[in-house]
């Protein structure tokens, strides 16, 4: 079978983007590769043995498109309104706290943020099959 191992974003400033995923989901560099023309930055944490790879296009001054085929990725957290209040805290502008009903049953509990390069990120509630 095959194990999900990363995802990557392209992102224009490195500095940024790791303060961003640091604070936000204490994300840090698990590796980091350079090469003339882009940058390869691999951040996880203990949670999990997935990594975000975040690339750094050396050439680009402008932002990237994301265009309409990018959803998003999620995480999820203990304590979803403390991790809000604490990401609000810290600058970032979490969107409202939302529930979500499937059948008329609970199906989940969460809220949206973007990262500094526009990358929606869902950010949910642990419980049910969000684990």
């Amino acid at each position: 079978m095959a194990k999900t191992i990363h995802m990557m974003v392209r992102v224009l400033d490195e500095a940024r983007s790791v303060k961003f995923y640091q604070t936000c989901f204490g994300l840090s560099i698990a590796d980091r590769k350079d090469w003339p023309d882009f940058t390869l930055i691999y951040l996880s944490n203990n949670e999990s043995n997935f990594e975000l790879e975040l690339t750094v296009n050396k050439d680009r001054s402008e932002a990237y498109d994301i265009g309409n085929g990018y959803g998003h990725m999620a995480f999820v957290v203990e304590d979803l309104a403390a991790e809000h209040t604490r990401m609000a805290a810290a600058g970032y502008l979490p969107k409202d706290i939302k529930q979500m009903a499937h059948d008329g049953k609970p199906f989940g509990t969460f809220f949206f943020i973007d990262d500094p390069d526009g990358y929606k990120i869902e950010v949910l509630q642990k419980g049910g099959r969000f684990r």
